[in-house]
């Protein structure tokens, strides 16, 4: 062969690798803008707030929890990984986080994706939520365009979870961060040891007043335990002792008798009416679920030295309600599971609902005073908002911490209550809907 037949057949040869590269490439750029792999995440119908704005895509991961994806068709390249609130009690199930979804479409409004986990089991496990929204994170990463940044959020129990997340996740192998910034709203950041005693001492005084729960001709068990490892009860079964003692549901129907133990109950625990037979709820469910299924059946509750005041015999009252002492290995459990250390390596900005009849806005000064030990009071921003819902805050709270956040990420100068102040009333529909002050 000559020279100038094999330099030919050489030239073309090139050119069929080089289209054979642009076409490789084209592909490849084709599948990055694509929304989801093919043998990914499955399309899902989403809110209908959003339905027009946005494509909704679940998947359900190695472990067992499903994984919900909101994509907006003008995505701002940011994403926003949810850490959602309970813990809810039944296994997860599909579409399970669609009203996660809903509680803050105003994120995928504002140009956020948004990628929320229902948790791979019911039942109590921070350590196990955060390894799950983790997970949740590397799904949206390996199916979606990456993004330019990534914020933590956690709401309710699912800010106890974001938290643990920050302090166990927050970096990858070689130190790089896997998130830019952490936000919490009415956030559970005191720590599970501390967290839940309140209700363990509703339901001392519940039964000092009403000796229903249990029932005198029902097997007794230690109040601490929620119920018995094998006992059943509805929650309309529950509500059914609640109307029987105080005629929560239906006031205008109370007796005298029902009224005077209500106004005591309240009084001396603490709880709103409102809230009252969700707390009592969770101070039966959900510590059968915690005490039997997570601390092998061991009390982590303590209310030996507990004073109880507010009732009209505050004497009486002490001296008749059960009394119980602490396991120090279920408080060890609990601690290691649940407890924050403040070892945060990312700007971390707590919102709290100065009303909040749930979680007290208290957890903002127990956050902070952990944080301050571990010596990282730099890197968390604090600010009560003037509202009184648990589940959920206003739109514009939510928009002005986010704007709060990036302009954190970009100046490096906290948020301050002013700053989030003003970003809150540049978005806000409603005049009078922002408040924010210092905790």
């Amino acid at each position: 062969m000559n020279d100038a037949a094999s330099s030919g057949r050489c030239a073309r040869a090139h050119q069929h690798r080089r289209a054979a590269l642009r076409v490789a490439l084209a592909c490849l750029a084709g599948l990055m803008a694509a929304p989801v792999a093919a043998a990914g995440f499955k399309r899902s119908a989403c809110p209908e707030s959003i339905a027009a704005i946005a494509s909704c895509h679940e998947i359900r991961d190695t472990k067992g929890a499903y994984v919900l994806v909101a994509m907006p068709k003008q995505w701002n390249r940011k994403l926003i990984v949810h850490a959602h609130g309970g813990p809810r009690l039944d296994a997860p199930k599909r579409g399970d986080s669609m009203a996660d979804l809903e509680r803050h479409v105003v994120m995928v409004k504002a140009g956020y994706a948004w990628v929320g986990s229902t948790y791979r089991r019911g039942g109590y496990g921070v350590r196990m939520a955060a390894a799950d929204v983790e997970r949740s994170r590397k799904l949206f990463l390996r199916h979606f365009p990456k993004p330019s940044r990534v914020i933590l959020h956690g709401q309710s129990w699912g800010g106890n979870v974001a938290a643990k997340l920050a302090e166990l996740h927050a970096l990858d192998g070689r130190g790089r961060p896997r998130y830019d910034a952490v936000l919490t709203t009415n956030a559970i950041l005191m720590g599970g040891t501390r967290a839940y005693g309140f209700r363990a001492d509703l339901r001392v005084i519940w039964q000092y007043y009403c000796n229903n729960h249990p029932a005198p001709d029902e097997t007794q068990y230690p109040l601490w335990q929620g119920l018995p490892r094998d006992v059943r009860m509805s929650r309309q079964e529950l509500e059914a002792r609640i109307d029987a003692c105080t005629g929560l549901s239906t006031p205008a129907a109370r007796s005298e008798e029902q009224s005077s133990r209500l106004r005591q109950i309240l009084a001396v625990s603490g709880v709103a009416e409102q809230q009252l037979a969700s707390h009592l709820a969770w101070a039966t469910f959900h510590f059968q679920d915690l005490v039997h299924k997570r601390l092998d059946g061991r009390n982590p509750f303590d209310n030996r030295r507990t004073e109880y005041r507010g009732s009209t015999d505050d004497t009486a009252l002490n001296a008749a309600v059960q009394r119980f002492d602490a396991d120090p290995a279920a408080l060890a459990k609990l601690a290691y599971d649940a407890d924050l250390s403040g070892l945060i390596v990312l700007p971390t900005l707590n919102v709290h609902a100065s009303g909040d009849p749930v979680v007290s806005p208290q957890a903002l000064a127990a956050y902070a005073a952990t944080v301050h030990q571990a010596g990282r009071s730099h890197l968390v921003a604090q600010a009560l908002t003037r509202e009184a819902d648990h589940s959920r805050l206003d739109d514009s709270t939510y928009l002005a911490a986010l704007k709060a956040i990036e302009d954190w990420l970009t100046t490096g100068q906290q948020p301050q209550a002013a700053s989030l102040q003003k970003h809150c009333e540049s978005v806000a529909v409603e005049r009078g809907a922002c408040a924010f002050s210092a905790p």
